[in-house]
């Protein structure tokens, strides 16, 4: 599978009362590295993914250290796990971006996002076309 990586500095207002980022501000990294792979504009500067709308249908989201605030941003690995008709689900990783500045590879959160793709006009889903399907490929499914 082709993963993206988007690198990602925590903010001061990140972190809680136990010194390491919220579970919520974990779902707003992962909402960002989706929106920078997905985003406004495709690499090759043509009209972007999904620009036509898309909504989140569900989260499934493992938390398996705490990631505490520093300064040095984090990755966040995603990619395309599965492609549907009308729906497709993005897998990440929030990672340390350089094992060697830690003493090893650590994994903070594996989680998943199911997207769908939507009509906002009638109200209702919508089947994905082919060239969404050629760049969610791009992102290995």
């Amino acid at each position: 599978m082709a993963r993206r990586r988007i690198l990602l500095e925590l903010r001061w207002g990140d972190m809680d009362a136990y010194q390491h980022v919220n579970n919520v501000q974990i779902m707003r990294l992962l909402e960002e590295a989706r929106v920078r792979a997905f985003g406004l504009a495709a690499p090759d500067g043509s009209a972007a993914m999904l620009a036509t709308g898309m909504v989140v249908a569900g989260h499934t989201v493992d938390y398996l250290a705490p990631l505490d605030y520093r300064i040095a941003p984090v990755a966040v690995d995603l990619w395309v796990e599965r492609v549907g008709g009308a729906s497709f689900t993005v897998g990440y990783e929030i990672l340390e971006p350089d094992a060697e500045a830690v003493g090893e590879l650590r994994t903070y959160v594996r989680a998943s996002t199911t997207c769908v793709a939507y009509d906002f006009s009638a109200g209702r889903p919508r089947r994905l076309r082919d060239d969404e399907r050629g760049r969610l490929a791009a992102l290995g499914a």
